[in-house]
């Protein structure tokens, strides 16, 4: 049986994670690019970018990209230090502070 191929636009697939983590109550993870990640948190209103390179991190521009993409209204940016990477947090003013790793 052959399986046809379906392209996905980014924004697509950045509303339907945000849907699904609203919907699921659970952490939806999308690869946007060759090292470059995004944890959507349950609820869907917050989010963290990620890179797994040693020498790359996401930049903001991209987080207020993605933020504007999923509808934030007032997006708040961040940075978190885990063991072995560095994380640009976003999360709507209001939310409490989670991990969207978790």
């Amino acid at each position: 049986m052959a399986h046809e191929t379906v392209t996905v636009s980014v924004r697509t697939a950045l509303v339907d994670g945000q849907a699904r983590a609203a919907r699921t109550g659970r952490t939806q993870q999308i690869e946007l690019g060759e090292d470059l990640f995004i944890r959507i948190a349950p609820g869907g209103r917050k989010f963290l970018l990620f890179c797994l390179g040693d020498e790359n991190e996401p930049d903001k521009a991209t987080a207020q990209t993605i933020a504007q993409t999923l509808g934030l209204d007032d997006p708040q940016y961040g940075w978190h230090q885990g063991k072995s990477l560095r994380s640009l947090t976003v999360m709507e003013a209001g939310e409490e502070q989670s991990n969207a790793d978790s």
